[in-house]
């Protein structure tokens, strides 16, 4: 199993370049971010972007709920220095530390909602992880995983297959001359949960009123918002 922070930390650099060039990779984190229907702009709430990476997560975050605090959390270094780098308003705040470990690097619940953006796939153990998300959020509150998922869908694998070496790792490789995180973005995404067992594990974990939709275009069955909320 290859080091996912370590193999991001040589990525960082190039990581905005590349998936800038992927049509739709911006839109449909709005989309995401938009699809947990954060109340009036997310005055007086606190968020948590749990795997912000660059902070495109959070950029993201920031459309759907302006006036929230925002706690931005990733596990690599050089992402997180990308991120950083970057303008942001005073109530975002950027964490160095992995998604399991954050009660140490002290954040701590409760929130009013968690975005979870291309994460879940990386972790060691995604359910310990959906049950803690479950116990960091209000009553009521949503968490919404932004993922790949293909497995329910031949075309949708298909596809992801072919832009993976058609594309993505080869693009990967020539900026970096590291082809590691790219080969794992395509094996992790073919061996994670299909939509309908990923939306099982959520149920399973506690979450109430779980569904999920796709994204418009060609990555539609590939990119998929997971939505799921805690029991009032």
């Amino acid at each position: 199993m290859i080091d996912v922070p370590g193999a991001f930390d040589v990525g960082a650099h190039a990581y905005d370049s590349l998936v800038g060039a992927n049509p739709g990779y911006h839109d449909h984190l709005r989309i995401s971010a938009r699809r947990m229907r954060i109340a009036d702009g997310g005055r007086g709430l606190r968020l948590l972007d749990a795997g912000c990476g660059t902070g495109l997560s959070t950029a993201a975050l920031l459309t759907a709920a302006p006036h929230a605090e925002v706690i931005a959390v990733d596990a690599s270094a050089g992402m997180l220095a990308e991120a950083a780098a970057k303008s942001w308003p005073e109530t975002v705040r950027f964490v160095h530390s992995p998604i399991e470990d954050i009660a140490d690097a002290g954040v701590h619940g409760p929130f009013d909602g968690i975005f979870a953006a291309y994460l879940l796939r990386n972790l060691t153990d995604p359910d310990a992880q959906l049950r803690r998300f479950r116990e960091m959020l209000r009553p009521g509150a949503t968490l919404a995983v932004h993922e790949y998922s293909v497995r329910d869908s031949r075309a949708a694998k298909a596809i992801w297959n072919v832009v993976c070496w058609g594309i993505i790792v080869p693009s990967g490789w020539l900026q970096t001359r590291d082809s590691t995180l790219y080969r794992h973005l395509w094996r992790s995404v073919n061996g994670f949960d299909g939509a309908a067992a990923f939306q099982r594990r959520l149920a399973a974990a506690g979450f109430a009123g779980v569904h999920s939709e796709t994204m418009p275009g060609w990555q539609r069955d590939i990119v998929h918002t997971f939505l799921a909320d805690v029991p009032r």
